[in-house]
């Protein structure tokens, strides 16, 4: 919504919008209850979603969360949770440039650093399906893109 807001004030400078180039605002409006509620099913079942993620991976890969000798499961948790957390925020203000923009290519930096893209693709593939378990199927329609932006964003090699 804001990185649409600010393009729709570049596009009509010194004029007015056509009903065209508002209709995201009515689109927005239009589901923002429904974006509210998503958020705040989030909110209360962000520990719930990040343990079943954690717990679905383990079944996957037992050692997925061992850096040689190193536990990563509790920086795996801290980081897991700031990207949902953005992602929520994100898919409630409809807006997946910004999130992408201000946040997942500094994050991307740092997961491409620490060679982490394979762990970042399983963890929001994973996520997606087990926010599907969380959420009616509208809500996951509004939630699983921003993930799979994550995924793409945060996996790429």
């Amino acid at each position: 919504m804001l990185s649409q807001l600010e393009k729709l004030s570049q596009d009509t400078q010194g004029r007015y919008a056509s009903d065209d180039e508002l209709q995201f605002i009515a689109d927005y409006i239009q589901l923002f209850g429904l974006r509210l509620q998503t958020y705040q099913t989030l909110q209360l079942l962000e520990a719930a979603i990040v343990k079943q993620v954690e717990e679905k991976i383990r079944l996957l890969d037992p050692t997925f969360f061992q850096t040689g000798s190193e536990d990563i499961s509790a920086k795996w948790r801290r980081d897991t949770v700031r990207v949902l957390r953005y992602s929520a925020v994100a898919m409630l203000m409809n807006d997946p440039e910004t999130l992408r923009k201000r946040f997942l290519l500094w994050f991307q930096t740092i997961m491409k650093a620490f060679g982490a893209q394979k762990s970042c693709d399983t963890t929001y593939e994973v996520m997606q399906d087990v926010v599907k378990q969380h959420l009616s199927p509208v809500q996951a329609s509004l939630f699983c893109p921003i993930l799979e932006i994550n995924r793409q964003t945060l996996g790429r090699t």
